[in-house]
């Protein structure tokens, strides 16, 4: 296991870096006191092994708190673990603004002015800051920025984009949780074969007379291809979800028999190309609701 603390100035960053791990696959805990931080390692460790990376977002507290993150690094790492410690910063200049444009006080505050609770952090971390394996000034870094700095030194192995497929009904109203919607009514409606009606996409005769019309392997080469697109687009800025809501009328046979193949491509799009790194399930939102 790596057990990674996020420290640093409070608005200088450590949620959103928090955040940007959890992305990437960390097992996160925020503002977990120093005491208790043994305990919760030993804990996750044996209630979920396959957690190999834990990140703790550790806060300023108190004037020992320096020595008591070293002492906790060397305790874990006797026990085989390897600890790291990444400290954010920022002048106090752009502290100032921030806690300023959303309105809260210093944690460090009390009935002082912000100014003073920030320097008051600044001396309590200043020995952390002198012993993290890295700083990162986010004065001037977009959240987007900084995805890159935090990525670039603790690698998201893999990189992947979780993509649902579901399909749905229009009747039922549009899944408000889209990111793409993909109308498919421009096939012909198994509803109206007899022999198909009571069947749904899910079932071979239904499947195979939806993905046997003309349009229907066109459609999905170039959807597939545009998924492919936007993908690494969504990689790129940092979004690790993807929901493709695929409709039809009931949401019983096109849409159905439809999103299954899309889901196959998908996957089998990140079997053969390497720079394609998919998790894709596949959700019926409306089958059966007829």
């Amino acid at each position: 296991m790596v057990v990674l603390f996020v420290t640093g100035m409070s608005g200088a960053g450590r949620s959103t870096a928090a955040n940007i791990l959890e992305d990437d696959g960390w097992y996160v805990a925020d503002n977990v006191p120093p005491s208790l931080i043994s305990s919760m390692v030993e804990m996750v460790g044996n209630a979920d092994p396959s957690v190999s990376k834990l990140a703790l977002v550790v806060r300023a507290s108190a004037p020992g708190l320096a020595n008591e993150l070293e002492g906790l690094r060397d305790g874990l790492e006797r026990g085989g673990i390897v600890t790291k410690l990444l400290y954010l910063d920022a002048t106090d200049q752009a502290l100032v603004r921030r806690f300023e444009q959303v309105r809260r006080r210093h944690p460090l505050q009390g009935r002082e002015t912000l100014v003073e609770g920030i320097a008051r952090e600044r001396a309590i971390l200043a020995p952390i800051k002198n012993v993290a394996d890295l700083v990162v000034e986010t004065s001037a870094l977009t959240v987007a920025k900084l995805r890159d700095v935090v990525e670039g030194a603790y690698p998201n192995t893999g990189n992947r984009l979780s993509i649902a497929v579901q399909s749905f009904g229009f009747k039922y109203g549009l899944p408000i949780d889209s990111d793409l919607v993909a109308d498919v009514r421009f096939l012909p409606n198994p509803y109206w074969v007899d022999e198909l009606r009571e069947h749904n996409g899910l079932e071979a005769p239904v499947r195979d007379y939806v993905l046997g019309q003309d349009d229907a392997p066109s459609f999905l080469d170039h959807y597939t291809a545009l998924i492919g697109i936007v993908g690494r687009g969504y990689l790129r800025e940092g979004k690790r979800y993807m929901t493709i809501s695929v409709g039809c009328t009931g949401g019983k046979h096109r849409s159905v028999a439809i999103s299954e193949e899309l889901a196959r491509r998908l996957r089998e799009r990140t079997a053969a190309d390497g720079s394609a790194h998919y998790d894709v399930r596949v959700l019926h939102r409306d089958l059966g609701r007829e």
